[in-house]
């Protein structure tokens, strides 16, 4: 047989018997329960020649009730994601596709989530099947922001020593080098950053031609 606790038994009780001790036990309890707000998605393009459709095809397959959009680079201010935020209030969780939807630097995406937390705004990332309202969740997505870190970190030292070899053995001109994914990716980042595809291009050595080819098929393949 079961054991009644004076909780269960003032929860029970009418509300003529009393009581105020009953209201005030389900406040306590209801402060603590898990929240159940609304999805929120937002989805961002790094320029206007990219589609937002694949994104926001995702997002509301995951239920979100309302999806804000940017066709900006990551380091430029992004007026939907703002809108986004003042959007949300406690117990609504952010979702996005991915993780590099709200930036690149590990420092920055961890401070974003911890301004989340502290007002109460869950973040949800599908790719990585990533939410915050869970310990391992959180866990999870320090740990790939920091991976994801690590990564281009490596990609920026490779290239940087290889174009370094290159100038040392008086490689200069020539015949049009191919592109390498890896370049490709690097050259996708710093056009993120702001950075012009003739300087992208003086960086990496190659014709402004290609990795303008290059870029745009990688683009239209996003």
């Amino acid at each position: 047989m079961a054991k009644t606790t004076d909780s269960d038994a003032a929860l029970d009780a009418p509300p003529e018997a009393g009581s105020g001790r009953a209201e005030t036990l389900r406040r306590k309890q209801g402060s603590s329960a898990p929240s159940s707000g609304a999805l929120v998605g937002y989805a961002r393009v790094s320029t206007e020649l990219q589609v937002l459709d694949r994104q926001t095809d995702a997002l509301t397959d995951a239920g979100c009730s309302k999806i804000f959009t940017d066709k900006v680079s990551s380091v430029v201010k992004r007026p939907e994601l703002d809108a986004a935020l003042a959007y949300l209030r406690p117990g609504d969780t952010l979702v996005i596709d991915a993780l590099d939807r709200l930036g690149r630097k590990t420092i920055e995406l961890l401070a974003f989530v911890d301004d989340l937390h502290a007002r109460k705004v869950n973040l949800r990332i599908l790719t990585l099947g990533v939410d915050t309202r869970t310990p391992v969740g959180q866990l999870v997505l320090t740990v790939m922001a920091a991976v994801a870190q690590l990564e281009r970190d490596l990609l920026r030292e490779r290239t940087a020593g290889g174009l370094a070899a290159a100038r040392a053995r008086g490689r200069v001109g020539g015949r049009p080098r191919r592109m390498t994914d890896q370049q490709v990716d690097h050259a996708r980042e710093l056009l993120d950053q702001g950075k012009p595809v003739r300087e992208i291009s003086r960086l990496l050595g190659i014709p402004e031609a290609t990795v303008r080819r290059r870029l745009a098929a990688r683009i239209s393949g996003s």
